[in-house]
């Protein structure tokens, strides 16, 4: 397996915006879904967007209305566009799988392969 590859953080200030970008072969994406995870300074991994192949998105409460995510195919590319930032949204962003537990399509926090990551720093 080769790690996703995530690009677009930086530095913004409330209110700002990012396009996050995690490119990864193709295998990636023939989990139930993939998504967004991000992990606050402190904190624990928490997921915070997920698309299926149908296009059905999910999106955390805190995130609702401001993030969009997004999928090219043919790219083996997944986005995450944030807007109207706040200093809350501050974390390292990956992207990554997410898998059946059995009844449900569910985060995968022990997932193995995760990337570098992307470091969000949002400042008031």
């Amino acid at each position: 397996q080769v790690q996703p590859v995530e690009s677009g953080g930086g530095s913004v200030q409330a209110g700002g915006s990012l396009k996050l970008s995690c490119k990864a072969s193709g295998y990636f994406f023939v989990n139930c879904a993939v998504g967004w995870y991000r992990q606050p300074p402190g904190k624990e991994r928490e997921l915070v967007s997920s698309i299926r192949s149908d296009g059905t998105s999910k999106y955390a409460e805190s995130v609702k209305g401001r993030f969009s995510i997004s999928v090219d195919n043919d790219k083996n590319t997944l986005y995450l566009h944030m807007n109207s930032l706040k200093t809350e949204d501050t974390a390292v962003y990956y992207c990554g799988p997410l898998g059946w537990n059995g009844l449900e399509c569910s985060p995968l926090y022990d997932y193995g392969h995760w990337g570098q990551g992307t470091q969000v720093t949002v400042s008031s």
